[in-house]
């Protein structure tokens, strides 16, 4: 199910949400509903005309789909759940899948046939990470304003596992709100 574009709801003229959910999309934990994830991503940022790097937004979110349709629950009869989060400096993409029993993690072989998806991850996003909860795992990546770029320079780089312990209250906070989102399928 697609939720619309997020319209913005201001109390005074010059004040700014923190975090804006632009747009959440649950698709089927099947490879074919990977066009449908990127095709959304695209579509939200658009629309929602955020100056970030859309090719790269659109990349990452199907390599992460494809992940979690490949090795996690969602891709046995389960369901794959896309939000794009406006941020002060960029935008924060969350994927969110039905749980597994492993973690995320970056394939340190690159010269491996396949597994470089978090790779890309790490190599193009400015910070990312992964929540897990008993109803799942949320892998999550930053994307900077790319009319800004000096802001990007000025957040910490995730750890060795792509945790930003400095981005943790904000992942948090969205993972709260997806969680609410999961209940509710």
């Amino acid at each position: 199910m697609e939720m619309p574009p997020a319209s913005s709801r201001r109390s005074g003229a010059d004040v700014s949400p923190r975090a804006t959910v632009l747009g959440s999309l649950t698709i089927e934990g099947h490879p074919r509903q990977v066009s449908a994830a990127r095709a959304f991503v695209a579509r939200t940022l658009a629309a929602s005309h955020r100056n970030v790097d859309s090719d790269a937004a659109t990349l990452l979110t199907s390599e992460i789909v494809t992940n979690a349709i490949q090795h996690t629950k969602s891709g046995v009869d389960g369901t794959v759940t896309i939000v794009v989060i406006g941020v002060q400096r960029g935008v924060l993409v969350e994927i969110i899948d039905d749980g597994a029993a492993g973690v995320p993690i970056v394939k340190g072989d690159l010269y491996a046939a396949d597994g470089h998806g978090l790779f890309l991850v790490q190599q193009l996003a400015s910070q990312w990470g992964y929540l897990r909860d008993p109803a799942g795992t949320t892998v999550w990546f930053h994307l900077p304003h790319t009319d800004r770029p000096e802001l990007a320079a000025e957040e910490p780089a995730p750890d060795s596992r792509g945790r930003d312990p400095a981005r943790a209250k904000t992942s948090a906070h969205a993972g709260t709100i997806l969680v609410r989102t999961r209940a509710a399928r």
